[in-house]
């Protein structure tokens, strides 16, 4: 079999479809997340969403419907501790990352389950993705596209600026819940394709590229889910192509190739931010008038005994605090 014979298989066209769509929703939403200075929610969240697989595993349901459930919940319950509580957000994410992460893989042993099986949601697993897993990723993508673009400018204004957002009249929690909540369907959007414990990359890493090189919002936004396609569905086909010698999994893939894509653009993003910088115009300061005077107590020239500054086409010369510069027939003062 050849690298091009892939593309005939039914495995391999519902894994580039479910790694298009991861591609699109995971930047989308974590293009706020960043603007709120909360990349690492991605991560809390995917570590909540492990005891959601783990109790789907323990009463025999779907694995993905139960993880949604408990990712939304734990992502609400996050916000909530952030805002009302007397926890800070970085407790309160230390808090789910390690009470998920234990609580499922403490009921994955009670379902008398192996790590293998909880491998495939933690890592991903692109190649034993399912036609349902393809419709429900998605429908959730599609939710999460229409919410995240439709209401940009409601979600840009919450996550920059939450006191102009009361002032104009924004209802600062609901909207906060509404990006906590999106944050959750997209981890799980992405949970086959990189798995739990690498979705907040797919999330951070694809925004930050686009910042390299976009000077805006919206286009920080689409350059995102740019990025992120490219990087799903190249690390796919990479992985894929990489595993006829060797044995490649396609979620460390993805985020190695987008970690690859960030450091390219790296320099460029430098040049672009010292060439507006020098581009920038200068500031505008007061300029001294000079003063002149007919008549002047002393003739300063050679030997006069003063320091002498060259100064432009003239010579200025330091007397009583401040220079005296011959000007035809009288002296400036400066």
């Amino acid at each position: 079999m050849t690298f091009l014979d892939l593309f005939s298989l039914g495995f391999m066209q519902r894994a580039l479809i479910a790694a298009l769509l991861t591609g699109l929703a995971a930047p989308a939403i974590g293009t706020f997340l960043v603007q709120r200075r909360l990349a690492l929610l991605g991560d809390g969240i995917g570590h909540v969403a492990v005891t959601g697989v783990a109790l789907g595993l323990l009463t025999g349901t779907s694995p993905t419907w139960t993880a949604v459930l408990v990712a939304v919940l734990g992502a609400v319950l996050m916000e909530l501790i952030r805002e009302r509580g007397h926890t800070n957000g970085d407790v309160a994410l230390a808090l789910l990352f390690y009470g998920g992460l234990a609580g499922g893989v403490l009921i994955t042993g009670i379902a008398g389950e192996g790590a293998a099986t909880l491998q495939a949601y933690l890592f991903g697993s692109l190649n034993a993705i399912t036609a349902a897993d393809v419709w429900f990723t998605a429908a959730l993508t599609a939710v999460v596209l229409v919410v995240a673009v439709g209401l940009s400018p409601q979600l840009f204004a919450v996550a920059s600026d939450q006191d102009f957002a009361r002032v104009a009249g924004l209802r600062v929690r609901a909207w906060n819940l509404l990006i906590a909540v999106l944050a959750a369907v997209s981890i799980t959007v992405a949970m086959r394709t990189v798995g739990l414990l690498l979705v907040s990359a797919l999330m951070v890493v694809p925004v930050a590229t686009s910042q390299q090189l976009a000077r805006s919002f919206r286009v920080t936004l689409l350059g995102a889910m740019a990025v992120g396609c490219l990087a799903s569905v190249g690390g796919l086909l990479l992985s894929a192509w990489l595993s006829f010698s060797v044995s490649v999994a396609p979620g460390p893939t993805i985020v190695l190739l987008a970690l690859a894509m960030f450091t390219a653009t790296w320099p460029i993003g430098v040049w672009l931010r010292r060439r507006s910088r020098l581009l920038a115009p200068f500031p505008e300061v007061a300029v001294t008038p000079h003063r002149s005077t007919d008549r002047h107590p002393h003739e300063h020239g050679d030997d006069c005994g003063h320091p002498a500054v060259p100064h432009g086409d003239h010579v200025d010369y330091v007397h009583d605090g401040h220079r005296h510069a011959p000007h035809g027939e009288h002296y400036d003062e400066h």
